[in-house]
């Protein structure tokens, strides 16, 4: 019974450690992204998910993430379970765990951008830079494909907490995009050397554009209470889910469309994330941060509704 215990405290603690340490779109869009999807996940998907989930290989230590005991329902220590494995592929980039590190984190897998360029005020596609583009489209298929498939548990839950990540990545506009100009020939990184901060600001203390886009709703709706998940991003969740829901946007799931879903993020990255009135040195004027959230909010939505069908057409039957 003791040995139990600390081990189930040692878990708590890995896990208190480690959500902190990642830099956290952020950890609260993937969550967000993660809760949404959950509310749509009929029970026979969700016990399918988790109970795969938990078969994961020990060395991925994404099954230490859920926590079996305290008071809180089972209900909930499933959802915050599933809601947190779509930060995992964000935290095995800590390379303080030097085994998991090297064996599960692929950087080039959270993106797939499409090079390209405005011209006259026409955006002209440039062709691809395989070595530059991020795989993140390719691996969505993939990744879809091992758990409709006869692969293993263990194989199948580092494939779910992938497409838990990547399906919320592809709905972020600038992780589809490197946008060339004369200041980026090779790309602007999905905005990374976009800079919003002025010329002088030491390296330390610089924001950009991607870095404006993957925060925007803790920016928004700062955790100034420094509540829990239950208290902070699940309500977050909900009025994002009455904005926009699933009958709202339903005609445009395209389910399992990834090339469709990056072409949305794509064309919006063209369009309004890189509208005339953004200054390159200067931080968004208050309507552009008005509209990026709008943007990004229906981008949640979105994304939670589509990876609900996708795990609801292989783990369960989907809603009525």
């Amino acid at each position: 019974m003791v040995i139990v215990l600390k081990k189930a405290i040692s878990a708590v603690l890995v896990l208190c450690f480690l959500t902190l340490a990642v830099p956290a779109w952020d950890e609260v869009g993937h969550k967000i992204t993660a809760y949404i999807a959950w509310q749509q996940m009929t029970p026979t998907t969700r016990e399918r998910v988790i109970r795969t989930l938990l078969a994961a290989p020990e060395d991925s230590q994404l099954a230490t993430f859920y926590v079996s005991f305290g008071s809180r329902t089972e209900e909930s220590r499933k959802r915050e379970y599933f809601m947190l494995a779509a930060t995992w592929a964000d935290i095995i980039r800590d390379r303080a765990f030097d085994t998991r590190y090297k064996k599960y984190n692929h950087s080039n897998w959270h993106y797939s951008d499409t090079f390209w360029r405005s011209t006259g005020g026409n955006i002209e596609f440039l062709p691809p830079r395989a070595e530059e583009s991020g795989l993140a489209s390719p691996k969505l298929v993939e990744l879809s494909d091992i758990i409709r498939g006869s692969a293993s548990d263990a194989q199948k839950a580092i494939a779910i907490a992938w497409l838990e990540h990547l399906i919320g990545d592809i709905h972020q506009p600038l992780h589809t995009s490197a946008r060339v100009t004369e200041l980026e020939p090779k790309g602007d990184q999905g905005g990374n050397l976009f800079l919003l901060t002025s010329k002088d600001t030491p390296r330390d203390k610089q924001e950009n554009l991607h870095w404006f886009w993957d925060s925007i709703v803790v920016r928004n709706q700062p955790n100034s209470e420094d509540a829990c998940d239950a208290d902070y991003i699940d309500p977050t969740a909900h009025k994002i889910m009455k904005k926009y829901t699933v009958a709202k946007l339903q005609p445009r799931l395209n389910p399992a469309n990834f090339e469709a879903w990056k072409k949305e993020s794509l064309d919006l990255a063209a369009t309004e994330v890189y509208s005339p009135d953004l200054k390159r040195f200067e931080m968004p004027s208050p309507a552009y941060k008005k509209k990026a959230l709008k943007i990004a909010e229906e981008r949640l939505a979105l994304a939670g509704y589509r990876m609900a069908e996708v795990f609801n057409s292989v783990f369960g039957q989907a809603n009525p």
